[in-house]
Parts: structure tokens; sequence; C-alpha cells
């Protein structure tokens, strides 16, 4: 850290009170505002008299300006427009009853917000005042405003020390977030600042906090990120980005102007100016402005001293996070590469002159980021430096998307053809079920029916927490990590956790060393003296997913290996699987599925490719078949039931199973849930998607997110359950009086199919073969289960067939109840209803009989007639698969 910074002289510009200062968006000129009826504008590399414009208000308290005219607001609540060409006044633009006490300018320069003492925040437009917003969901009065760097939010600092944000992409302004705890409770007129300071690249903001610290704040989550602490001695009184947003301007009470450099939140200067209350940087050089409360304007050239003055002219930079999801991104997306030494390392950013390059082109990436909530727009022009050298120096390149299947090339087909097959871009990114993003600090490593594990980053190591839902049968336990895992499983015998490789520097004048990865697996009960194990992986090869069973432990690895040890360490299995890269693994006793991308279907997109093979007998029941995805559509979560089928959650909210798995070639996915055609959903005035969890007890277990939430976040939510519901119709079945009584919406009755669904017999119909078609897919796994020798559940085969032949008079049940209800109908339904009989699995006869009875307790004597000669055709063995 260097303090010697040139003295710049004070220039009196205004008498002693509240002086601002900005310069235009050009940089050719700086506007000074204060307390006496004076404006001055200050030409950029001048250093003569300034021009002074006299005919304006007193006690003017907030400058904003654009290219061409600049916006001043004053404490008798007028608003004015001048010009800075002509330094003149052009006309007011806004009037409030109390004083304003600070205005800020989209970004496109087309609107103006303007805060006062009053309890409403107006947003005016600045070529036409009549175009006029008014934000009012805060209840107190606004002391700063300020516009997110694409004009889509407005942050509003409030005197009750907390920061609303709007959206503002509707023409009727929202509140979307309330940020408390951050900033202190101020006075309107009060030196100490409030104001939020977005960062340049628009994925967070920084705010000074009452400790004297400056607090990051992202913008998708809401969440601190990173802190600029231990500088301040006092309250800050200005706060400033670079324009790049490599460095971070603040001025305190203590009479300090820290100058931090962002990527290490580190105080990289420091100069003793006292009283400062405004900061403005420079658009593109090393130059500084400030104001202070005596009325003092310093324009101070090469402020930051020569040892740091290369961070100015550094394209954009990214905002502090404490986990960056786009470094995690890119980090997945690039595979390992090996040094000279032929360590695998990880490669650095592509330079110039490189075939990324020149495919890229000089275009910004402008895709779109929905799967983490990140604004593709955002992300234009910055880039991160994650090769551990410092800040990248050189171009601009375009950062990957979180969409899986994501495009994250521009310009003509052909080069986007290109793109895709040479760097993977179509590639499903792998995921590690039943995990979490960070979000802040934190991260759900595990989430299903035993518990929950989730790690918290301490800056250096981090905590982990296992905590179980039955705490009877199992102990919450909380370990310090200083591994740093990122993945973990969790079942009833044991937890297994794994760490990424990662390069530790070396201490001053040593080498750092190279970390591994590392499986690390805790049994919860063994009747031994040592309790757990930790095992290696090969040099810069990294966990991509994970599961763990009653068995066996899989691992698959950005090498192309899957991996599977036994409970307790002993390496059983190394293969390499055909279908690659990896996606994800399940389990389940001794099954293992693993999911990887395939070939390049028509569409340019890899067609996800599963695998299941019973690792202790080494039979293999499907080989890289096809996960039945839509096109556009993503595997979200990989699973085994509590009955042991597998299941995937997609993208469009689609639970699905897999049928007949046990035998080759014959599997087939099944839809189970639409979550989109749940009650709850039907009035489309509830927006909600669900985080899946388990399959147990014939529901799906899940967490139901609000607000656009992608993934679950603390405190702990609750989980839901739903019923299973094959998607048949466009909703799904109802109960007989589900739609009586009052309060039907006019929507709910458009469709002509609703008529049916008011009378109790075709909702009880509906009901009926729902629950057909659910029991007809239970009694199926249920006899793959039974018929199968290789699952180790033999001891139990008596009791599944005992309940394999309960589910099928529970079958036979259903379809006599809807035998009856077609009975009701009608003489007209007799085929469907005899059809019905056929499907009977009953051969005693018994089933028939009662069909016969059903049939003639309604009057319906030719239907009983040919359920007798079904019963009596079945009784004598004929086959009834003949025609009948």
């Amino acid at each position: 850290m260097s303090s010697s910074v040139p003295k710049p002289r004070p220039r009196p510009a205004h008498t002693s009170g509240t002086t601002r200062c900005a310069y235009t968006t050009d940089g050719r000129r700086l506007v000074t505002v204060g307390s006496n009826n004076t404006i001055r504008v200050y030409k950029t590399g001048f250093d003569g008299e300034p021009a002074n414009i006299d005919d304006c208000q007193e006690q003017n308290v907030a400058v904003a300006a654009a290219e061409d005219f600049f916006v001043v607001g004053s404490e008798d609540g007028t608003v004015s427009v001048y010009s800075t060409e002509l330094a003149t006044f052009e006309r007011f633009l806004l009037r409030t009853s109390l004083p304003v006490r600070d205005v800020a300018l989209s970004p496109d320069r087309q609107w103006c917000a303007v805060a006062s003492d009053e309890l409403t925040v107006k947003i005016v437009g600045t070529q036409d005042n009549g175009q006029v917003r008014t934000l009012k969901d805060h209840g107190r009065p606004a002391k700063h405003v300020a516009f997110d760097p694409k004009g889509g939010m407005l942050a509003v600092s409030c005197t009750d020390g907390i920061i609303y944000i709007y959206s503002l992409t509707a023409d009727v302004p929202e509140l979307i977030h309330k940020v408390d705890g951050l900033v202190g409770s101020l006075d309107t007129d009060s030196d100490i600042s409030a104001k939020v300071a977005w960062h340049p690249d628009g994925r967070a903001f920084a705010a000074p906090s009452p400790i004297h610290n400056i607090q990051v704040v992202s913008k998708n989550d809401w969440e601190k990120q990173r802190v600029f602490a231990n500088g301040h001695l006092g309250h800050v009184t200005a706060l400033a980005w670079s324009p790049n947003g490599a460095m971070l301007a603040t001025a305190a009470k203590d009479g300090k102007i820290l100058i931090w450099e962002t990527k290490t939140q580190s105080v990289i200067q420091k100069a003793d100016y006292g009283n400062v209350i405004d900061i403005s940087w420079h658009p593109t050089d090393n130059l500084i402005s400030f104001t202070t409360s005596d009325g003092e304007v310093y324009i101070c050239p090469q402020f930051v001293n020569e040892q740091f003055a290369s961070l100015v002219k550094l394209p954009k930079q990214p905002a502090p996070f404490i986990h960056d999801p786009l470094e995690e991104i890119s980090t997945i997306r690039r595979p390992l590469q090996a040094d000279r030494n032929g360590i695998p390392a990880r490669p650095r950013r592509v330079s110039l002159g490189s075939l990324d390059s020149f495919l890229n082109g000089d275009d910004d990436d402008r895709d779109g980021h929905g799967a983490l909530g990140l604004d593709g727009d955002d992300l234009d022009d910055f880039v991160v430096d994650d090769d551990g050298a410092g800040y990248t120096t050189g171009r601009k390149r375009p950062l990957g998307d979180t969409d899986p299947f994501d495009d994250g090339a521009y310009g003509d087909p052909a080069a986007k053809r290109r793109r895709h097959l040479l760097l993977n871009s179509r590639y499903h990114e792998p995921f590690q079920p039943g995990s979490t993003p960070w979000r802040g600090n934190r991260k759900y490593l595990c989430l299903n029916l035993i518990g929950f594990v989730w790690t918290v980053d301490q800056d250096g190591h981090n905590t982990v927490t296992v905590e179980f839902y039955d705490r009877e049968r199992h102990r919450d336990f909380h370990f310090t990590d200083t591994f740093l895992y990122d993945k973990a499983c969790l079942t009833e015998h044991g937890a297994l956790f794994a760490c990424p490789p990662r390069d530790e520097p070396g201490s001053e004048g040593s080498i750092g060393r190279h970390v591994p990865a590392t499986l690390f697996y805790r049994p919860h009960e063994t009747w031994t003296q040592r309790h757990d194990w930790r095992t290696e992986l090969p040099k810069g090869e990294a966990v991509l997913a994970m599961s763990l069973s009653d068995s066996f432990i899989t691992v698959t690895t950005t090498a192309g290996y899957v991996r599977v040890y036994s409970l307790f360490g002993l390496p059983y299995r190394v293969y390499r699987p055909k279908s690659s890269p990896m996606v994800t693994c399940a389990s389940w006793k001794d099954y293992v599925m693993t999911v990887g991308n395939g070939p390049l279907g028509a569409d340019g997109k890899a067609r996800l490719l599963y695998s299941i093979q019973n690792v202790k007998t080494d039979v293999i029941c499907q080989n890289e078949d096809t996960v039945a995805l839509p096109e556009g559509v993503a595997l979200k979560s990989l699973f085994w039931s509590d009955r042991g089928d597998p299941c995937i959650y997609d993208t469009t909210g689609t639970l699905l199973t897999l049928l007949h798995w046990r035998q080759p070639s014959r599997a087939s996915w099944v839809p189970l849930l639409d979550t989109k055609l749940l009650p709850r959903l039907a009035s489309g005035r509830k927006s909600e998607s669900y985080y899946p969890i388990a399959v147990a007890d014939a529901k799906f277990h899940c967490i139901i997110l609000k607000g656009g939430d992608h993934y679950p976040y603390f405190p702990r939510p609750l989980l839901s359950e739903f019923d299973f519901s094959v998607p048949l119709t466009s909703g799904p079945p109802k109960p007989p009086r589900a739609r009586e009584g009052e309060g039907e919406d006019e929507h709910e009755r458009e469709d002509p199919e609703d008529d049916e669904e008011d009378d109790p017999d075709a909702a009880e119909t509906r009901k009926l073969e729902q629950d057909f078609l659910l029991r007809t897919l239970e009694a199926a796994q249920l006899r793959d289960a039974v018929e199968d020798d290789g699952d180790g559940a033999s001891g139990g085969r008596h009791s599944q067939r005992s309940a394999l032949a309960r589910l099928e008079l529970e079958l036979d049940k259903t379809l006599l109840q809807l035998l009856a209800a077609e009975c009701r109908a009608g003489e007209e339904r007799g085929m469907r209803a005899l059809e019905m009989v056929a499907l009977m699995r009953d051969r005693s006869g018994r089933m028939a009989q009662a069909a016969v009875k059903v049939a003639e307790r309604y009057g319906r004597t030719l239907l009983g007639e040919k359920i007798r000669e079904i019963g009596e055709r079945r009784a004598a063995g004929v086959d009834m698969d003949q025609d009948w």
C-alpha cells in the first residue's frame, strides 16, 4: 500500500454546506453544485476558471450529469435541467413540496429519479416531464436513489435504514425486495451516506454499513457477498466504483479517502482529506474529483499512484462475490489440460489469436443466464480472472451460460455450428443431485428424506453441518472443514463428502503444493475404533457427481472415469463409460445408474444416455439407452425411489420413472406427475416451482420455491409432498364435488371439457382412470422386482408376491368401480364397460360374477350376458387375449 499521492490544491467553489460533483458521461466536464446560487462547470484538462451558471436556485444538494445536459435538485423542492455545452438553465423538470435530497439519471438518460423528504419517490421523463412514475411502497423519506447499470431496477435508501429495490420493467414500478439491516437509520440532511453504488457489471451493489465497512450484496439473491472492512474509523460519507469496477473509492468521517482493490478488498492507497461528502471518477482517465462540506472541490489527475495505475485501464471487472457463479461455470466447462510436467491444470482464459478468439469475434456474449437467474446483459464487457495471475489485461472474452443447452455463440449459423462442435457448448452440464449453488457464503451439499447437509464459507475454511429428520435414531453433527467440501451424500448408514482439487500457495520463497480431490466417508455407527476414511483421486481429477447406497460409493470424474468403492474405501471397480462427459449418477443397493452426454442430435444438442448395472453381479441392465427428454429440456435431478426404481425430474416440472429397467432393451420412461397441472397452479394466480427431493410412499417429495427462486435457501425449508397424477387432461382429476359452490372463476368455464367435470360421475370416472393407471404401473414395477433374482431381495420374495396379489385385487376393484360408472352413463357405453371386464386379472371368476351383479343392478341385461360369457371362457382357461 502506498500513500504517495500528489496533493492537489482545493478550489473554492461554493459556500460552506452540502457540495456535490459529477462528471458528464463523455468525461469532458465536471459539474459542481452547492449552497450558493452558482453552478460551476469545469472543463477537463483545463486549469483555468470554470464556466459559472448564476441563473439557478440556492441550496443545490444533488446533481446527475449526462453528456449534453445535467439535472440539479435543490432544497426548495425544484429539479432543474441545464445545458452542458451552453452552461445555461433550460427548464424545470419537477417540483416537490419538500426538499430534494438526491437525483439519479437512468443509463439511457430518459428518466430521472428524485428523492425528497416526501414519502414518495418520483421518476420523471427527462424529455417529457409529463411522464411521471411514483414509488410509494416505502414508508419513510428517501435519502438516496440509484439506478442499476441496465436501468431495470432502482435502489431507494430510506431514512429507516432499509434499502427498497423497485423493478422498473413494467409500466407500474413494483417493489421486489427490501434489504434490511445493511445501512443505518439516518436523517435526510445528514452527511453520512447510505447510498447504493451499483457495480458496473450490474450483478451486485455496495452500500456503507454503520460499522464503517462497505458491504457488497448480489442482485439476484440479495445475499451478502464480500465486504470492504477494516479501512475506516468513522462513518462513510461517500463511495464510488471506478468505471471498470476494478477499484472502489470511499471517504469517511475519519478524514481519509481510501482506494480499495475490488478483487482482494484490500486498501491499495489512502489520502488525508477531511469533510469529503462526494466522489466522482472520470469515465476513462486516472482522474478523481471530490467535494467537501466546506464548499471546496478537488480535481486530482493521476490520483491512483503508478503502482496501481494499470487497474484504471483494465476492461470491466467482475463484482466481488464470495463464490462467483460465473467462475464455477467456467471451471466446469473448461476441461483439465496437462502442463509441461504432465500435471493436469486448469487452462488460462483464451488469448488474442487463439482458435476461440477467431470463432468468438469481438462482440460481447449476450446469452441469457436463466438457470442461475443471471441477466445475460449484466455480463457484457467484463472478464473473470480465475487463473491466479492477477487481473486480466487482455481483450474481453464472453463467458459461458448456465443453461445446459445454451448456444454461447453468435454470428452466422456456420460459425455457431463450428463453435458448438469444437467447444462442446451444447453438452449438458454436470450436477450433483440434491445440492444447490452457493448463495452468499452458504450452500446445501445434500437434501433428501434422511436429512440435509449444508456448509458455510468462513473465509479460509468452511463449517459443515449435518442434520437429520429422525433425531432419535441419528445425532446431528458439525465439524470444521479445511478441505472445502462442495458435494455430499447422506444415507441411513453414513455421509460421504468430496472436495475439488486446488493449488495452495506456498510461503514466501517456497513453491505451493497441489491438493488433489478427496473423498471422505463417515459412517454413523461402527463397532470398530476407526470411524471414517479418506482417499485421494489422481492429481487434477475432480468429482463431477457421486452417489452413496447401502453397498457402494460411486464417483464420476472429469477424467471420464466411473470409480466404485466399497463403503469402507476399498476400490471395487474403475471403468470409462461410453457416454461422456458425465452428467450425474445415482445408486440403490447394488445398482448404479450413470448419465452422460451422448452424440449430438439433429438439433445439434447432445442426447443424454444412461446405463444401469448391478455392480456386485456385474450385470448390465440397460446399456447406453436414451433419457427421454423433449427438445430443449434439461435434466434437473436423478434419484431412486424408496422401492428401487429410477426417477428423473426435468426442467418442465415433470417427474418420470423408468419401467422394466431390469430387462435389457425393455425400459421405458413413464410420467408420474406434471407439476404444471397441479390444482394449486390451476388459477394462474400463483407462480411457484418445485425442487425435487425424493419419491417415497407413492408420493413426490419436494420443496416449494416462491418468487422465481430456482433453489431452496436458508432458513431450512419445509418439505411438501404431492400425490402422483399421470398427465391425462388439461388438469388433474378432481373429486366429484370439487367444483361445487360459489366463487367459480369465469376463465375456468372457458374450456368445454369443464362442463363434463361439473358432472359428479365424470369427475369420479377421471379419478378412477388415474387410480387404474397408477396401480397398473405400480403392479408392473412390483412384478419386475418379484421376478428379478439379482437385487438381493430374495428373503422378501414371499412378502412381495403377497403385496402383488393385493395390488392386482385393488386393480380389479378399480375396474369394477369404473364398470359401475359406465353402467350409470347409459346403454351406449356397453362396449367400454365390457372392455374393462376383459382387463380384469382375476382368474377365479369372482370378479366376473361381481361385474354381472353390477350390470344387472343398473338394468344392463345384455351387458350382463356378455360379461357372463367372458367369465365362463376365463374359467375354462381360454386365453382372453384372443378376440372376445
